[in-house]
């Protein structure tokens, strides 16, 4: 399939990536349908991709007007009215292997069979979320980074059954977003959370150990190798939750070196999971 054939593209799960994935595929002239179970879920989507829409065009970053970009998103809360005639369907629900397995699986009995099925997990295997879903040669990893419409990179992940064809449609796909693609072995974490983890996981530990208060790490890395953000700041806007979620998976597959510290299990517990609570690494 090539990225002509790529007309119309399913997104399923409303939150932060998944708005952010529909903006990015509208502004690049894709019909989209974003699917949701939860109503008020796809409102604030919509919500969102409008403000951000609306901001882009104010600065001059997009050449059409706002209401012609948002008038390629529909809102649904029926999978199979989702993903009904999709070219791409691409699941951005929580990373969460058994749920990514139901919904590719329901979704392979509606979907059409050219269809191909992205995921956007960011450490599990794509070789097992495509196994069940009837076209293992059709499904590949599409890790999109938060905000998508401004991160430029996106992950390509070839899973042990993905096809060339597949591979080279998601390219393609990529290019036709103005992303700068990548492509990976399907191995735990893949590159880019391979590596970020390991970082977040070690300031941790830094600022478990007292080594140097956490502004002080961030400033480090920032000041010293030009990271734009430091590993701390980027575990309060990534979610103390998800990246713990991470870490218990990489450690399972890959050994010691992804142990989650203490503290990190601690502040979870407590409820500071980083931006979304208010409270994590920082204040906000």
């Amino acid at each position: 399939m090539s990225t002509s054939e790529i007309r119309a593209v399913a997104v399923l799960g409303a939150g932060t990536m998944g708005h952010g994935i529909a903006q990015v595929c509208a502004q690049s002239g894709l019909q989209v349908r974003l699917g949701d179970v939860s109503q008020a879920q796809l409102d604030a989507a919509l919500g969102k991709v409008r403000a951000s829409v609306e901001k882009l065009a104010a600065k001059g970053k997009i050449s059409e007007a706002p209401d012609a970009v948002l008038a390629r998103v529909q809102a649904t809360t029926s999978l199979g009215h989702a993903i009904e005639g999709a070219d791409l369907v691409i699941e951005a629900v929580p990373e969460k292997i058994d749920l990514k397995l139901s919904l590719f699986r329901e979704a392979s009995t509606k979907a059409p069979p050219t269809a191909i099925f992205a995921t956007n997990t960011s450490s599990l295997s794509v070789t097992e979320i495509a196994a069940d879903t009837g076209r293992p040669d059709r499904v590949v990893g599409l890790h999109f980074f938060n905000p998508v419409p401004v991160m430029e990179l996106l992950e390509i992940v070839r899973g042990l059954t993905t096809s060339d064809e597949t591979v080279e449609a998601s390219l393609a796909f990529a290019r036709r977003l103005g992303k700068d693609p990548i492509v990976v072995r399907d191995w735990p974490g893949f590159a880019t959370s391979r590596l970020g983890i390991i970082l977040g996981c070690e300031a941790i530990r830094m600022v478990e150990q007292g080594v140097a208060s956490p502004a002080d790490i961030d400033k480090a890395m920032k000041l010293g190798y030009r990271h734009p953000m430091g590993p701390l700041e980027l575990t309060d806007l990534v979610g103390l939750d998800v990246r713990l979620h991470i870490m218990e998976h990489l450690h399972a597959e890959l050994g010691e070196q992804f142990r989650p510290p203490a503290l990190l299990r601690q502040m979870v517990r407590a409820g500071k999971l980083g931006r979304k609570s208010g409270e994590g690494f920082y204040r906000y």
